[in-house]
């Protein structure tokens, strides 16, 4: 009994399939994501009023926003953040994954729930169980006691606020990273391993030469994903802090937020389009990541 052959697609055909699979998601991006953003930019060019109605301005509120030195504060602020947060949180997230993969599936499974739980908590109950730890008589200043430093003013402190608030950032996404740093370093041939160790190559020359370049593009996801959610953080030092001291620990989303709430008129408007500089701001650096680092295939086992 011979069945009939399946009829294979032509180019035409398949082009237009490949279209109306693509479409639902087209159409959602649409909806959801091109046309508020076409709609916020329109609206950043006129005078909002909630009771009054709007006036064409043009650029004038970009010319502010560009204009105030709290802005490009912020985000000096949240560039510092930044370059704490993603890599130690990085590089730590690499160790714990190292130290899972050799563990048996009990013990890893077992520590694959830990490593995660940060994950689940609510930022609120990270800040305040932080915010006691850096208390005078909380666990932060008891170490230092115990070398005979302190007590330290970590939140009040210029120069170790952000430092304080980077601590529990990293400690929240740590669970995530690690997890992903675990599945791409198991993705990895153990046959690349052995062979190098029959060669002589130690722990660190095996992370160089093989642990890291077949991880490239794990890494060059999280540090990408890790720099747009680093400067998008509010809830830390909005909980911490409150921004200070002395607008020190005002990320720019924390900026914006401030500006939104400001009671001066058409603050929405200059809050919207502070907003809409970030994105600039962030897209450009993803941009260029990506140049600078190109990805490549995944590595088959």
């Amino acid at each position: 009994m011979s069945g009939k052959k399946p009829r294979r697609l032509g180019g035409r055909e398949q082009t237009r399939t490949a279209y109306l699979m693509i479409a639902p998601m087209v159409v959602l991006l649409g909806i959801f994501v091109f046309w508020p953003l076409v709609y916020s930019f329109w609206l950043s060019l006129h005078k909002i009023n909630f009771y009054l109605g709007s006036q064409f301005v043009g650029f004038q509120f970009y010319k502010l926003v560009l204009e105030n030195p709290q802005f490009w504060k912020s985000l000096k602020v949240g560039a510092y953040y930044t370059l704490i947060v993603v890599p130690v949180g990085m590089i730590v997230a690499l160790l714990i994954a190292s130290f899972i993969k050799t563990l048996s599936s009990r013990m890893a499974a077992y520590m694959k729930t830990t490593v995660y739980v940060p994950t689940v908590i609510s930022t609120v109950v990270t800040s305040v169980l932080f915010m006691l730890m850096y208390q005078n008589k909380g666990v932060g200043n008891w170490l230092l006691g115990l070398i005979n430093i302190g007590p330290v003013s970590f939140l009040n402190s210029p120069t170790l606020v952000i430092p304080s608030i980077a601590l529990p950032g990293i400690w929240l996404g740590l669970g995530i990273t690690t997890l992903i740093m675990l599945a791409g370093l198991l993705d990895i041939p153990d046959s690349y391993y052995e062979s190098a160790m029959l060669d002589g190559a130690g722990f660190i020359k095996r992370t160089v030469f093989i642990t890291l370049p077949l991880l490239r593009n794990v890494l060059l996801y999280l540090f990408v994903t890790g720099i747009v959610g680093a400067l998008q953080m509010v809830d830390l030092p909005l909980i911490m802090t409150q921004g200070g001291p002395a607008g020190t620990s005002t990320t720019p989303n924390l900026f914006i937020f401030n500006s939104f709430r400001d009671t001066t008129p058409f603050a929405q408007s200059f809050s919207l389009t502070a907003a809409l500089l970030l994105f600039v701001v962030l897209g450009t650096v993803s941009a260029l990541v990506f140049r600078l680092i190109n990805s490549e295939k995944a590595v088959d086992g």
